[in-house]
């Protein structure tokens, strides 16, 4: 039982390393609302996980299970009425 719990653990540890941590700021996020906005416009994107906004810093940070093309994380923030700083 021990060892089974070694390889799923051993498993989750390569599937974080597979992931990419990215970090955007964002301008114009004032409450909580704003951070929920932005948290809902970067999760609807394909390959993008684990999204984390920071009120205080204006940033958004976020895993990539693939690359996401910048100008399409650009666009949705402005759609939620933000912009990319």
């Amino acid at each position: 039982m021990h060892s089974v719990l070694i390889i799923k653990k051993h498993k989750r540890e390569i599937k974080e390393k597979e992931r990419n941590m990215a970090a955007i700021q964002i301008k114009g996020m004032s409450c909580n609302h704003c951070v929920m906005a932005v948290t809902k416009a970067l999760s609807g994107i394909d390959g993008i996980s684990n999204v984390k906004v920071d009120l205080a810093k204006g940033e958004a940070t976020f895993d990539e299970a693939t690359p996401v093309d910048r100008s399409v994380i650009g666009e949705r923030i402005r759609k939620a009425g933000f912009e990319v700083a």
